[in-house]
């Protein structure tokens, strides 16, 4: 479902909250209603159908219970809402937003938040309600909350396999270059198991210091080091019932990698300063833009381990690899953004699409999405042409840097063809000339280095 189409509620007793809320979503949803008292909320709910609530943490109310969100929240659960939760919260009550995520909310944002996330999440919330599969795409939060989109043989191939995979509880590891969707696979894996309905916690373990891993993975005691001044909960804990997504996997420490292999191992985590092991049940996702071959060195990985996470392996393709797909990604990008900023959708010419075509996009489908926002905020007419499709300097100084640094002849051969081409804003016929090379067998390259 599209933003625009979506009816929002808003719960909170601070009035200057629903007013800012109000203000902010009024030109972006059909509907917004607020709120100041949640014992209202039985009554609002018989009357409307809303796709998306904001449900503040905290009130000032008769039911004095300190986590009031957590039973309004299961109130609306109990009254059958279908309405995806997204829990506003303080940054001290994040532990107790994080606890909502098992009762079912879909999401939290913490004050102040910022507007542009705040409608995100709201979008990924009600993309999230609605979804479901069919032959050509599975729904998942694609990289702008709404399709896992795909037609060429390589994704039909994927949607295969997260149709057999997801019912069950093995483990997945999930292999593709930066920017293919990676996050977007786990989270339809998720989204059609049998723990859709529990929390799906995703941790960037690659970012994760020495010092925090084990902390943030497995939660702490009040004490257990200088700066932990209350009990924590950890990821693993808070995604317990449901699914743990590990992303960039392959960028932990082989410290690290112990530790996790016997959480694994054990089904139990033990928080920092205490001794006590707590069970847990989750279904175990990773993620990684390391190779297989570079895992399984010892040196860098342990072989238990990358048994232990690797049931079944999905190989998400770069996008230069997935033919047609630029140009469907393309045009829904395009929706998507005209929506976003109030503009007509715009049509893409010839000569766009055969750039976009003709591109290699290090970036993947992140890098895609990126031009094709840029084109609909710069375009003065109602059709984006070769010109508005601009690509990222950073991936083409990679490029470039490749170049310079490649010895192997076909590479170099490649890298030069796409500089080239990029000069030329795809324009075929211009490249090879300056190749030195005929159209014919530019052409033949190109389909021998999948450009």
């Amino acid at each position: 479902m599209q933003l625009k189409k979506a009816s929002v509620l808003v719960v909170d007793d601070d009035p200057d909250v629903l007013t800012a809320v109000k203000l902010l979503l009024r030109p972006q949803v059909k509907e917004i209603v607020t709120e100041k008292n949640p014992e209202n909320l039985p009554a609002l709910l018989r009357q409307h159908t809303f796709d998306a609530i904001l449900l503040d943490m905290n009130f000032v109310s008769s039911i004095n219970t300190g986590n009031e969100g957590l039973y309004w929240l299961k109130k609306i659960k109990q009254l059958g809402s279908e309405a995806a939760v997204i829990m506003i919260t303080a940054y001290g009550e994040i532990d107790l937003a994080i606890r909502s995520l098992k009762e079912g909310a879909f999401d939290f944002v913490v004050k102040p938040w910022l507007n542009d996330k705040l409608i995100q999440t709201i979008q990924d919330g009600i993309s999230n309600k609605s979804g479901n599969a069919s032959s050509s795409t599975v729904k998942g939060s694609e990289v702008i909350g709404s399709e896992l989109l795909g037609e060429s043989e390589a994704m039909q191939d994927i949607f295969y396999k997260i149709k057999k995979v997801a019912p069950t509880d093995a483990n997945i590891l999930i292999l593709g270059e930066n920017g293919t969707g990676k996050e977007l696979i786990a989270k339809a894996i998720h989204q059609h198991s049998l723990r859709a309905d529990k929390p799906f916690v995703k941790v960037d373990v690659g970012a994760l210091t020495e010092s925090l891993f084990e902390s943030e993975l497995f939660g702490h005691k009040k004490g257990a080091f200088t700066d932990a001044k209350d009990d924590r909960m950890g990821r693993f804990e808070a995604a317990n019932k449901g699914t743990i997504f590990l992303d960039e996997i392959g960028n932990i420490s082989l410290h690290q990698q112990a530790k996790l292999l016997s959480v694994l191992q054990n089904r139990q985590i033990i928080r920092l300063g205490t001794n006590e092991p707590i069970n847990i049940d989750v279904r175990l996702l990773c993620a990684t833009n390391v190779s297989l071959a570079q895992l399984a060195s010892e040196a860098r990985f342990r072989k238990d381990l990358i048994y232990r996470i690797n049931t079944v392996e999905i190989v998400v393709p770069p996008l230069r690899k997935r033919g047609n797909d630029i140009v469907l990604l393309a045009k829904h990008f395009a929706e998507f953004y005209a929506n976003k900023y109030f503009k007509t959708t715009p049509e893409l010419s010839k000569g766009a699409l055969d750039k976009l075509k003709s591109y290699h996009f290090p970036g993947n489908v992140r890098e895609l999405q990126y031009a094709i926002e840029r084109a609909v905020i710069m375009a003065d007419g109602p059709v984006l042409e070769a010109r508005d499709m601009l690509f990222s300097p950073i991936e083409s100084g990679a490029v470039e840097e490749t170049a310079a640094t490649e010895t192997n002849l076909e590479e170099i051969e490649k890298a030069t063809i796409i500089r080239v081409l990029e000069k030329h804003n795809g324009v075929l016929t211009k490249a090879a000339k300056e190749l030195g090379i005929t159209r014919t067998s530019l052409y033949r390259r190109l389909g021998k280095y999948d450009i």
